[in-house]
């Protein structure tokens, strides 16, 4: 079975309107050009430039103009749709929740991120996502197009032991959305999207932000499609926004699995245990 992907690169700003028309174009192209599952990027509907301004536009869960958006659209397109991230009310905080959509537009699943992005890179560059968004604690495999999907978003990509739950749940393509920073992406980005394909030997549909945003804020971009070989099978270069296309292939998802069985030759669980249920010693230095 093979199902065309796309992952929409798009460079959003503080507006939501505008953010929603630029994903409606390039949804419009995904199908145009075939494609059956699209996954758009992180913050798509809006690049925020304070907590406030996030929480001030999130929604109910099920409930908004964005969700609504959403739903129609992949409805529309008769598209499978995974939406990056939409902010979701959360007391004083937010959920980043990544929405699966089906292609009737009907929600059938939803990731809250789990690994938030506090980190400091230097002068003018210092984050805490922590502060404004609530950390998911549920991995999450759906069944979309007819795969099984595992979604993450952005960060997440940083601990294998997610990808490794994913997988052992069944999932064939990892899904991951993302804002990656300049500094970040250029050092680490498709290195760790090409690993987490290759040592959970499923394909990885990454969408990324891209450029420079309102308020300065620049993006690293790079989305693309990574076989489970650790092939990457499309990649967009160009910072500017625009459409990745590529194929899942059940068949040679299962040709590389069968050849080279590493799933099958695990010793450990991602719990760190071993088959026997035992956890690993730590030993004394002597001396």
């Amino acid at each position: 079975m093979k199902v065309r992907l796309a992952a929409i690169q798009m460079r959003s700003g503080n507006g939501i309107a505008a953010n929603l028309e630029q994903a409606d174009r390039l949804l419009d192209e995904a199908k145009k050009r075939g494609a059956e599952l699209a996954l758009l990027p992180e913050n798509f509907a809006l690049m925020a430039a304070s907590d406030r301004e996030r929480w001030e536009v999130a929604e109910l869960a099920g409930r908004g103009p964005i969700q609504d958006y959403l739903a129609r659209t992949a409805g529309r397109l008769e598209l499978a749709l995974v939406a990056g991230t939409v902010p979701i009310r959360s007391g004083t905080r937010v959920y980043a929740a990544s929405l699966a959509f089906d292609a009737n537009g009907r929600v059938i699943g939803r990731y809250d991120k789990m690994h938030l992005f506090d980190a400091n890179l230097g002068p003018g560059e210092r984050y805490q996502e922590s502060a404004g968004t609530r950390p998911g604690n549920s991995p999450q495999v759906i069944p979309l197009a007819g795969i099984a999907v595992g979604l993450s978003v952005c960060y997440d990509v940083r601990f294998p032991e997610l990808y490794r739950c994913l997988m052992m749940a069944g999932a064939c393509l990892l899904t991951v959305p993302a804002a990656f920073t300049v500094p970040t992406g250029r050092a680490h980005w498709m290195t760790l999207l090409r690993a987490r394909a290759i040592e959970n030997q499923c394909y990885v549909l990454a969408a990324a932000q891209a450029g420079r945003h309102e308020g300065g804020r620049r993006t690293y971009g790079h989305s693309g499609l990574i076989d489970p070989w650790g092939r990457v099978l499309a990649e967009r270069r160009t910072l500017e926004p625009g459409v990745v296309l590529g194929d899942y292939d059940s068949e040679c998802l299962a040709r590389i699995r069968e050849r080279l069985p590493a799933l099958q030759h695990r010793r450990l669980s991602p719990a760190g245990k071993d088959p026997t249920g035992h956890r690993p010693q730590r030993n004394r230095l002597r001396g």
